[in-house]
């Protein structure tokens, strides 16, 4: 056994490979687990760690359109779950957290990824209201982002997504201002009415970020929700710290250098999966 020590815990894990059979039955979240532990953490406090919790009981819903797929995903969740024991997240925010670790294999997303206490609710409640609203937008710092979202799961939920990284008119008005790109397309969202009410999803450029923050702090800019995940050496690490510190807006980020694109995708999958949840279970119970 080996011992990985993060920010918030030691997270325990074993350097062999875990056998686990694959349920062919299966066609809908993981296998069950034990019940959480109590939640009794102050969620206005999200700089210190809460009480550990067990495996995640959620179910989510899936996209595999197999039984083997199905099967191969949920059995991939189970061994997520026992490798990596009691977490410090609640019901809702470790689909996302599980789904992130799935999308790399990296454990210590157990641990740096953080919440605003309001993001996951934040979230699926503007992905189920879209449709009333006449939709609802997604702006992605890097065309990635938006490419690795489900095309259907987004349709069925009346959202669309944009990025504006590569437009002829961001990449002049950040050579006349001496700034980036990533800077400028986040201004051009604003322009267009996107970042009010709306998701913003940030994995590649810290400046994308730092400005996304300056705008919520000197122009009351209000997003629905802010996924900043950007990765690097420069800058990256600090532009979530600065987000750390927002409580205007809710939000959803990584400590340190790590992040990138594919976590913002994996974060945006598990959020539509709960919000397709809660929408079937409703509809179950109507």
């Amino acid at each position: 056994m080996v011992t990985v020590t993060t920010n918030l815990r030691p997270v325990t894990g074993t350097t062999k490979r875990l056998s686990h059979r694959i349920h062919p039955t299966a066609t809908d979240g993981c296998p069950p687990a034990p019940a959480p532990c109590a939640d009794v953490r102050d969620n206005r406090r999200f700089t210190n760690p809460p009480p550990l919790h067990s495996m995640s009981t959620v179910n989510t819903v899936t996209e595999q359109l197999t039984r083997a797929g199905q099967a191969i995903e949920h059995s991939s969740f189970a061994i997520i779950d026992e490798e990596a024991g009691p977490h410090a997240y609640t019901d809702e925010q470790w689909p996302i957290v599980r789904r992130m670790i799935h999308a790399n294999a990296d454990f210590d997303f157990n641990g740096l990824t953080r919440f605003h206490p309001d993001a996951v609710r934040a979230g699926i409640d503007l992905l189920l209201g879209a449709k009333a609203r006449g939709g609802a937008h997604i702006v992605a710092d890097v065309e990635m982002i938006c490419v690795g979202l489900s095309a259907p799961r987004l349709k069925h939920f009346g959202v669309q997504t944009h990025q504006f990284i590569s437009d002829d008119d961001v990449i002049e008005r950040a050579k006349a201002e001496d700034t980036t790109r990533a800077v400028q397309a986040m201004r051009k969202a604003q322009r267009l009415g996107l970042i009010d009410g709306q998701i913003i999803a940030i994995g590649n450029a810290p400046t994308a970020l730092i400005e996304l923050v300056r705008m919520v702090r000197e122009e009351n800019a209000r997003p629905a929700l802010v996924i900043g995940m950007p990765v690097g050496f420069v800058s990256a690490a600090e532009s979530k710290a600065l987000l750390d510190d927002v409580t205007e807006v809710p939000w959803i980020a990584i400590e340190g250098r790590k992040g990138g694109s594919t976590l913002v995708v994996a974060a945006l999958h598990a959020l539509l999966a709960l919000a397709e949840a809660e929408q079937k279970k409703a509809a179950a119970q109507a």
